[in-house]
């Protein structure tokens, strides 16, 4: 199947914009996710039989994960169980509807297994994801955990920020088995801004309020960083954190550097894919070296092949997720990534 694609499938789909190609993939993936038995059953075959792996109280069927953007809507969330995921976040999801930014705004760079997108959030809000959700079996029976990804519409100031985030918490908080907070998007405009201790320390704090109200069951909240911060800022973040109490941190989002990248002309946006593979696993060593392994950490970036999963693992990652490998490698990626961390000669 991997060579089909590679050899046949993959060029078919590259003769297509990068958005047209990506609306078909999610046409037949949302077509598929509606024969749920058939998904739990691919699910079993596929996820890998390395045992569950527990994280921040979640149990996880393997290690890999779909990361968030590829699935804004929640809309094929049993298919990619089904094509070996072991977890799937959905979003950014955003409590109003919104287009996004305008095209063309998704860009592949084939040579370097790179993709540069400036998306702006573009998702049907909360209330869509939510009906979406609710046909899915809820937390703790589903066929691998799924997390939701939330962010704040573009036209919310900064200082109303916090608004944004709980309602999306609140609207969405029984249908999710985890949230990522994501602040660190390059492509809201001054989002960034709220990885500031200030502003960020308001949004988790406010987030775990709700998350402790009398008769919640609490659910595991992630911050999601960007890979272009100074260790010195990430070790500011990472008080935020401690004092917040959230449970832990996805390292990383995309990068506006393009360093890593031979000179020429690259589109303005978000850098993921193969260049963004080292920084992200130092950004990783460094932040499970601070918090002595303790932390729960979701690794993304640069996964291409099992080496480079492995590498996060032995990084100080508890789990990994994947977007722009799983577009080069194939459907079937995480299912060979799953099998090939079985393989990989330690344990996690």
């Amino acid at each position: 199947m991997d060579v089909l694609y590679e050899k046949v499938l993959r060029p078919l789909f590259f003769r297509l914009g990068p958005e047209r190609a990506h609306e078909y993939g999610r046409n037949f993936l949302q077509s598929l996710s509606c024969i749920q038995p058939l998904c739990r059953l691919l699910a079993g075959m596929n996820q890998g039989k390395s045992g569950p792996i527990e994280v921040a109280g979640l149990t996880f069927p393997n290690h890999v994960g779909l990361a968030a953007g590829m699935d804004k809507d929640a809309d094929f969330v049993p298919a990619s169980a089904a094509l070996g995921f072991g977890h799937v976040e959905v979003g950014t999801v955003t409590p109003k509807p919104q287009p996004g930014n305008p095209q063309p705004r998704l860009f592949r760079y084939p040579q370097q297994e790179a993709i540069v997108n400036r998306m702006g959030f573009n998702n049907r809000g909360m209330e869509a994801m939510a009906k979406r959700l609710r046909r899915l079996p809820p937390p703790g029976k589903r066929t691998c955990p799924v997390g939701v990804n939330i962010g704040k519409n573009k036209n919310t100031p900064l200082e109303d920020a916090v608004n944004d985030y709980t309602a999306c918490f609140s609207h969405l908080v029984g249908l999710a088995d985890y949230f990522t907070v994501n602040v660190s998007s390059p492509n809201t405009e001054g989002l960034r801004e709220l990885q500031e201790r200030s502003r960020l320390l308001e949004i988790l704090g406010a987030l775990e309020g709700l998350n402790r109200l009398p008769g919640e069951r609490g659910v595991p909240i992630f911050l999601k960083i960007a890979p272009d911060l100074s260790f010195h800022q990430i070790a500011e973040i990472l008080e935020v954190v401690n004092e917040s109490g959230v449970t832990g941190i996805v390292a990383t989002n995309t990068t506006i550097q393009r360093h890593n990248l031979p000179h020429g002309d690259y589109e303005r946006g978000g850098l993921s894919g193969k260049p963004l593979q080292l920084r992200s696993t130092d950004v990783v060593r460094f932040l499970s070296k601070e918090t002595g392994g303790k932390m729960p950490i979701i690794g993304v970036g640069g996964i291409h092949d099992a080496a480079s999963a492995a590498e996060k693992l032995d990084a100080g990652a508890h789990l990994v997720q994947l977007y722009s490998g799983w577009i080069y490698r194939g459907p079937f990626f995480a299912r060979e990534l799953a099998r090939g961390l079985r393989f990989h000669g330690k344990a996690w």
